[in-house]
């Protein structure tokens, strides 16, 4: 219970931390506002242009508010990488080692906090421009259950995979690049701009498939449009890709300390 307390505090923290930065909080409400019109006015066309009320089984309010989700949890993302590539090139990594609590867990924590202030401020900034853009759409409490059954383990997944970019500065110069490439993967393969309904049909089993789908577009395709199906879908993807992760995040760790305590860190 203590462990899970010390977690929680840092969690919490961090949290604070970054409520207290306010021009940071109002420039990521200008992106938001920025990014939606801008898919907004795009879709509109879309939609005028097809000559139909609906692309993938959504109508365009629907559309909208699926943006609305996927940006807003692409935007919330913390740069976890980037704090452990700083870690092992400056040297912090082995101080913060001898503290009475877990590397990967304190991370962990700092992020989880970080990236629910941020959800929550794009999510409600994306809210407000979708209902003055389009208006509200039909949200079932079902359906909504549904949302928030998959939304942690995007979170989770995401960390996991960032957490991992950052252990790379053991043997990179710079993970910059490794962390640009994952970043454009979430992009195109997680359905961040369009549903993967709209993808090629030989794609799809793969893009589904892939841990990326159930990051965005499962928790977007979820709110506007629920279903039992892609909900049991997700999840197994999900877990297995969350059990796999974990195993693969702590091997690569083990090899890394052990590097680490070889060269005298």
């Amino acid at each position: 219970m203590k462990n899970i307390h010390k977690y929680t505090w840092i969690a919490y923290t961090a949290a604070r931390s970054n409520l207290a930065y306010a021009a940071e909080s109002t420039s990521r409400l200008l992106f938001m506002t920025v990014v939606l019109y801008t898919f907004a006015r795009i879709w509109l066309v879309v939609y005028a242009t097809a000559r139909t009320d609906q692309l993938a089984g959504l109508t365009m309010p629907k559309m909208l508010w699926y943006l609305v989700i996927t940006e807003a949890i692409l935007l919330s993302a913390p740069r976890a990488w980037a704090e452990v590539d700083q870690d092992v090139r400056t040297g912090r990594l082995a101080v913060q080692l001898i503290y009475p609590v877990s590397y990967v867990l304190a991370h962990f924590g700092r992020s989880i906090g970080e990236r629910i202030v941020r959800f929550t401020i794009n999510l409600v900034a994306g809210a407000v421009i979708a209902l003055a853009l389009a208006g509200p759409i039909p949200v079932s409490a079902s359906g909504f259950l549904m949302f928030l059954a998959v939304l942690p383990a995007s979170f989770i997944l995401d960390f996991l995979a960032n957490f991992l970019v950052g252990l790379c500065a053991f043997w990179l110069e710079s993970t910059a690049g490794v962390a640009l490439i994952y970043s454009r993967l979430v992009m195109l393969l997680g359905g961040t701009f369009l549903p993967i309904e709209i993808y090629p049909i030989a794609l799809q089993p793969v893009v589904r498939a892939l841990p990326f789908a159930s990051m965005i577009y499962a928790p977007g395709r979820m709110f506007v449009d629920p279903n039992v199906s892609l909900l049991r879908g997700s999840l197994f993807v999900q877990t297995f890709a969350l059990a796999v992760l974990a195993c693969i995040v702590m091997a690569v760790q083990s090899i890394a300390l052990r590097r680490l305590f070889a060269n005298g860190g």
